[in-house]
């Protein structure tokens, strides 16, 4: 794997790493993978283009959205949002 982990490096340059999605990903390609890399930051790519850019984040930036997310902080941009 590349010394140099940048924002926007191609996904290919991560051979390491192991691409997941999640459960509610679809056939239509309307997934965002994810994958833990060395040292504790995460990538993230879109599965349409898995060889196109990856977004390199730390475990604090990661931990903060996912809390987010579960607390409904982004549920507007849902656009089949749950009902009550």
């Amino acid at each position: 794997m590349s010394d140099y982990v940048h924002n926007g490096m191609p996904a290919s340059k991560l051979p390491d790493a192991i691409w997941r999605k999640s459960r509610r990903s679809n056939s239509q390609g309307n997934c965002v993978e994810v994958a833990r890399l060395p040292g504790g930051m995460v990538a993230v790519r879109n599965s349409r283009y898995p060889a196109g850019p990856a977004l390199i984040y730390t475990q604090g930036e990661i931990d903060a959205f996912i809390r987010g997310a579960q607390d409904g902080d982004f549920d507007d941009l849902v656009s089949n949002p749950r009902c009550s």
